[in-house]
């Protein structure tokens, strides 16, 4: 590359940076504030919540990417014309076209910067955090063991434990089940022990109390009993846990193998193609992005109220194409034969970005057709 390349590149790698840290702590902390209500109101630690959330980084990396791609290209063009720099290279028989190559260059590097994470990363990282979570839904220990504090493991569940001894004794336990339609039935047990076994995890409480209300004919039953056995895995929640699903898999094992991933995750051969190649595209819409910033802002030329409405085109144009991609999302998942459609919002803006180039060509040539 030639110095100058060297120097346009430099800068928009720099702001791109800026804008990608400024991007992704912003969304990361709004979406670790409802993690972290969520861990602690479940009794996890913060340990738990700060491996959670670094699982989390990799797709919210792929979210604000395109956006820092575009809007440190508009920055760093925006400066580049206000100091006159690209007027100079101009001067110098630099054409759009020439000027637009480290930009492309720029695009290129963060292209590849995001398919890394398409393809491997945000898989990986779906994949191990649907893991932990599954881990945590199933994990009624780390649920139930909380002192002193009334907990609802389960909507018509209500269990509280007064305090637990070092050796992991239940003491003072009280619990309540109003599950059933027309009665309700509370537990209280001066010891109680958690239990593993094959059936699942099970209250073992000693030396307590059964009342059983029956709200048709308003009548108490009371049972004491030595010991009596609770089965507490019906307060898993089934369809809380996550499951397996497409984007848990890198690219490479899903190419050739959609039936078999269709089949294991439940997922339609539509929804798995459509999501495949959304990683391959979304690179491409990188690249033009950058490239439709930098292009609507030289087309613009220069002026004494700054390039505010330029920005704002090419905006409006991103948005534009963003919102085709999510209107073509829908027709390849029904019909999967038709994902060529996903590669059309990229190529487009290949397209427009071309035609600003060509118009920053040509511009007395332009104007004069406008005016004929």
């Amino acid at each position: 590359m030639s110095r100058f390349d060297r120097y346009i590149l430099s800068q928009l790698l720099t702001l791109f940076g800026f804008f990608a840290l400024i991007l992704v702590s912003v969304y990361w902390v709004n979406r670790a504030v409802s993690l972290f209500d969520q861990l602690i109101a479940s009794g996890q630690n913060v340990s738990v919540f700060l491996e959670l959330s670094v699982l989390t980084l990799p797709n919210v990396i792929r979210l604000v990417l395109p956006i820092a791609v575009f809007a440190g290209t508009v920055y760093v063009t925006n400066r580049l014309s206000s100091e006159s720099e690209l007027t100079v290279m101009q001067a110098t028989g630099f054409s759009p076209w020439r000027l637009a190559r480290p930009v492309a260059i720029f695009g290129v590097i963060t292209a590849l910067m995001l398919s890394a994470l398409t393809h491997f990363l945000v898989p990986t990282s779906n994949a191990e955090l649907s893991k932990r979570q599954k881990e945590i839904t199933e994990n009624v220990t780390a649920r139930l063991l909380t002192d002193g504090t009334f907990l609802h493991p389960a909507d018509g569940v209500t269990f509280y434990i007064r305090e637990i001894t070092p050796n992991g004794v239940l003491k003072d336990v009280f619990l309540a089940d109003h599950r059933s339609e027309g009665r309700s039935t509370s537990y209280t047990a001066s010891d109680a022990y958690l239990v593993q076994d094959e059936s699942g995890p099970k209250l073992v409480m000693v030396d307590g109390l059964a009342q059983l209300h029956r709200h048709d004919t308003d009548t108490l039953m009371t049972t004491n009993f030595a010991d009596f056995s609770y089965d507490i895995s019906s307060l898993i929640d089934p369809g809380s846990a996550p499951r397996v699903s497409a984007k848990h898999f890198p690219s490479w094992e899903i190419i050739g193998n959609k039936e078999a991933i269709a089949q294991e995750t439940g997922e339609s051969i539509g929804g798995i193609t459509e999501d495949l190649h959304d990683r391959f595209a979304m690179p491409l819409s990188t690249i033009s992005f950058a490239l439709i910033g930098f292009a609507m802002l030289l087309a613009g030329g220069f002026s004494r109220f700054g390039v505010w409405r330029q920005i704002i085109a090419a905006f409006v144009i991103i948005v534009i194409l963003e919102a085709m991609k999510n209107a073509i999302a829908d027709p390849v998942r029904a019909n999967p034969e038709l994902w060529p459609l996903m590669y059309v919002p990229s190529s487009l803006g290949f397209v427009i970005a071309g035609i600003l180039l060509y118009l920053s060509a040509n511009p007395i040539r332009w104007r004069r057709r406008a005016a004929t």
